[in-house]
């Protein structure tokens, strides 16, 4: 049987046919127990984790505006989706920015491939759980590796995980981050608690209870703030403002076929589509290396357009985009998330002026 063939770069016609794929049961994952596992199979098949390794562990080193650009096509179809495959390639990239070439070579190449699956639990590092006396999930350092007993908050598709990317607090502060394999004895993974929206990205809590995790795992540290050094783990760049782009492009999107046949609706979509094209020029040129403006500014545009487009589009839709199903209602539920995920101090207190009405 002959391999199904890869995409090869955001132009390739075969990103639009898995972009189909992924856009016929987007309106189906909704729920706790909707794991999109055929829309993440699809993926593998397309070669989509392969965009972001090095070719040396089977990946496609796709430039960052090249990753950009395939994230707003995903986004714009199944938001569950690719965040779930932002978890995945955030673990993927921690473990390839370490130094242990025997632990890459393990891992990676079946990651790249789907054959295995990883995912993220760094959030009480960065933004989640930060401002309590103790850590959450505390190590303990023992000649064999390192005991960690507590807990990550929040772990997306842990209970489908062979290996979680963790972080956890020695006594004297500094941390560490470690691949931790799911099957340890002490590692428990409780039922995830519906969400308004992305439910189906089944993100919940990882619970350790006294798990040995042999220091063969380790990524780095023990150092402070960990998730500082390397890649995969920062908060508030541009993944994150891409996903608010292209769920942002679904609604617009949807506004616009709705002005084809309603005049009233032209000026309003008409100005958002303005907007959003604005946006997306300079996410892209910020990803290309430009200095166009600051991922902070990014983010605060993204989180406002995201919202105020999916309310356009559930306007537009009336009532039967209150319906539980239709897709405006959906993409309302989505945009909420910007609001909480990974979302740095000056981008909520920006986010909090503006939906009070007080300006800079």
């Amino acid at each position: 049987m002959s391999a199904h063939p890869l995409i090869a770069d955001p132009a390739d016609p075969l990103l639009d046919d898995l972009c189909k794929e992924l856009a016929i049961r987007a309106d189906q994952i909704v729920g706790v127990h909707d794991w999109p596992g055929e829309q993440l199979a699809a993926c593998a098949r397309y070669g989509v984790y392969r965009w972001f390794l090095p070719e040396q562990w089977g990946g496609s080193a796709w430039s960052d505006a090249d990753i950009v650009r395939g994230y707003l096509r995903l986004s714009a179809v199944c938001m569950t989706t690719t965040f779930i495959i932002t978890q995945l390639t955030g673990a993927c990239r921690r473990i390839a920015a370490c130094d242990d070439g025997a632990l890459k070579a393990q891992l990676l190449p079946d990651l790249a491939a789907g054959k295995s699956f990883a995912t993220l639990g760094i959030s009480h590092l960065t933004t989640s759980r930060r401002h309590l006396a103790q850590p959450v999930l505390r190590a303990a350092e023992v000649e064999t590796g390192f005991v960690l007993d507590g807990f990550s908050p929040w772990v997306t598709g842990a209970t489908h995980a062979q290996f979680v990317v963790i972080g956890a607090t020695l006594d004297d502060r500094r941390e560490v981050a470690i691949v931790l394999p799911t099957q340890l004895s002490g590692v428990s993974t409780p039922e995830p608690t519906p969400l308004i929206g992305l439910s189906a990205s089944r993100t919940g809590p990882v619970q350790l209870d006294n798990v040995l995790v042999d220091r063969k795992w380790l990524l780095d540290g023990p150092v402070e703030n960990v998730m500082s050094r390397g890649t995969g783990g920062g908060t508030g760049g541009l993944q994150t403002s891409t996903l608010a782009v292209g769920l942002s492009e679904a609604a617009v999107s949807f506004l616009q076929q709705q002005a084809d046949r309603r005049a009233d609706l032209s000026a309003a979509a008409s100005a958002l589509r303005e907007e959003l094209n604005a946006l997306r020029n300079d996410l892209l040129d910020v990803a290309g290396g430009a200095e166009t403006c600051t991922a902070e500014n990014l983010r605060v545009r993204a989180n406002d357009l995201v919202l105020r487009s999916t309310q356009a589009a559930l306007a537009a839709a009336k009532g039967t985009g209150y319906v539980v199903g239709h897709s405006a209602g959906r993409w309302c539920c989505e945009a909420l998330f910007f609001l909480v995920w990974s979302c740095p101090q000056p981008v909520m207190a920006a986010q909090l002026c503006e939906l009070a009405g007080i300006s800079d």
